[in-house]
């Protein structure tokens, strides 16, 4: 199997960068992001020939589940917990060791993601706590780079996904979160845009005048797990959810995170935050099935 790609090759050496989008397929700025890059490399010539090394583009990495306007795909598996696949798997499964062998074949990897149809997640740069440190170093750099308000370095030892494929291939990789919620905010687009080609001159690849730094926060938490934004705060029940804070909004342990109603509204549970910091991520569409995230906070002090 092989994704749908474009790759733009310089006439100098440097490195080979990998950008891909839509590992979920309900994440839609980096769809258009990456569009526009490659709109942009096609349409200026001497952005192309000036380039050092190679960058290849893969706008919708797991198209069967874009297709159906959902995270997952049919086989109801989700790609950033199967990788590196299987060629002889699933459709999801199959992606992943599409998706994983051109993260192998890679120099550097930036993941761009939002927090699709169910949540919104607070503009970041995020990275795994990499056991090498030359490679641990570059990952900060490229996040830095990016030039999001947050960084956040987390645990290296989740499995299943796009940058644990980059961890396990020695690979300085880095993943983007910007907002969700089923929209496609043009401010997201242009954040994106803006943080790959300033990744890409960080790593000498184009000549990029700097922009004005907007990273306003930078958090490392390499204890076990940390990161795994889908445990955290869980329901205790399946119903609608109504929230009590914003994103971005300062939180204490035991401040609520909103309330839980049964869909008589007879059972009515209040999730108090676990943590202490700020709101990370939100869950915004409504329904929450038990055991579901509602939240996630950045501690600010890890």
């Amino acid at each position: 199997m092989e994704l749908a790609k474009r790759i733009f090759r310089g006439e100098m050496d440097g490195p080979q960068l990998l950008i891909t989008g839509a590992v979920h397929g309900d994440e839609f700025e980096p769809i258009a992001a990456i569009r526009r890059l490659i709109d942009r490399f096609e349409s200026d010539k001497e952005l192309e020939t000036t380039l050092r090394g190679s960058v290849t583009f893969v706008p919708v990495v797991n198209e069967a589940a874009f297709l159906r306007g959902h995270r997952c795909a049919d086989d109801g598996l989700d790609l950033a917990r199967v990788c590196p696949g299987r060629a002889d798997g699933s459709i999801t499964e199959r992606t992943a060791r599409a998706l994983s062998d051109l993260i192998e074949s890679a120099d550097y990897y930036i993941d761009l993601h939002t927090g699709g149809t169910e949540f919104a997640v607070l503009p970041l740069a995020g990275y795994s706590m990499h056991s090498d440190a030359k490679v641990l170093e570059a990952q900060r750099r490229m996040a830095k780079a990016f030039n999001l308000p947050t960084v956040w370095g987390t645990a290296g030892n989740l499995d299943g996904r796009s940058l644990s494929v980059a961890r396990d291939a020695n690979v300085p990789a880095i993943y983007t979160e910007y907002l969700g919620s089923a929209s496609c905010c043009e401010e997201g687009v242009v954040a994106y845009v803006d943080g790959c080609l300033n990744v890409m001159a960080e790593l000498k690849m184009l000549d990029r005048e700097p922009t004005a730094d907007r990273v306003e926060t930078i958090v490392e938490d390499p204890r076990p797990n940390s990161g795994h934004m889908q445990v955290c705060n869980p329901s205790p029940i399946t119903g609608y959810f109504e929230p009590a804070v914003s994103l971005g909004d300062e939180i204490k342990v035991g401040d609520p995170l909103g309330t839980v109603f049964d869909t008589v509204g007879s059972d009515r549970r209040t999730i108090a935050s676990t943590q202490s910091g700020i709101v990370l991520v939100l869950r915004t569409f409504p329904r929450v099935h038990e055991g579901e995230s509602v939240g996630v906070i950045l501690e600010m002090q890890a």
